[in-house]
């Protein structure tokens, strides 16, 4: 009886292990084809979802359509990245609540793409493509000041080559107000347009 009852066990647990914790949306891929050649991202529904539907209502508008990317910040020690934005207020939505990669679960290594924004809760139309590992972007609750980093709401999949040719392209160097001064790309580089992969 008691071999009979732990075999039932046995079996059902997989089952239950199966229907215990729903799916969020699966996620979206975007290729933004750009003058350097095309970045497939791969937006993360699940983890964060207010950022993942914003940067969308973005796309599905065409309001990154002619956009560019005009910030390349190389550090010394090996990683940077790269940013992109609309400067047209009149294409801009509302900023967004804020979702700090200590809820999301999502981090700032090779590829991940998050949102720009001054203070907490003003991120709308900007984002930033991470080359190489970025973990100090990652929320830290423990630290003191601002500590809630900045948006992660998916990845690169495809086509790092080129936010790497971005990344080295020239930049002016005395464009760009404090800490970004020199970091200004001249020519900036387009984002002809961005879509959903069907």
């Amino acid at each position: 009886m008691l071999i009979r009852f732990l075999l039932a066990l046995m079996i059902a647990a997989p089952v239950a292990a199966q229907v215990a914790a729903p799916a969020g949306p699966p996620p979206v891929r975007v290729v933004m084809t750009t003058t350097e050649g095309p970045i497939t991202i791969e937006v993360d529904r699940a983890a964060a979802p207010v950022t993942a539907a914003n940067f969308l209502r973005y796309v599905d508008a065409k309001r990154l359509d002619g956009i560019t990317f005009f910030r390349a910040m190389r550090l010394a020690w090996g990683p940077g990245l790269i940013q992109a934005g609309q400067p047209d207020m009149k294409k801009l939505y509302p900023p967004i609540a804020h979702e700090p990669t200590s809820k999301t679960g999502l981090t700032h290594t090779e590829g991940a793409i998050s949102m720009g924004r001054m203070a907490p809760g003003t991120a709308r139309a900007d984002f930033t493509i991470a080359i190489g590992d970025m973990t100090g972007l990652d929320a830290h609750p423990e630290a003191p000041g601002d500590n809630v980093g900045y948006a992660v709401f998916g990845r690169v999949v495809e086509g790092m080559d080129v936010i790497r040719r971005v990344l080295l392209a020239p930049t002016s160097p005395t464009e760009g107000i404090g800490v970004m001064k020199g970091q200004m790309l001249a020519p900036t580089i387009r984002i002809a347009s961005a879509r959903r992969v069907p």
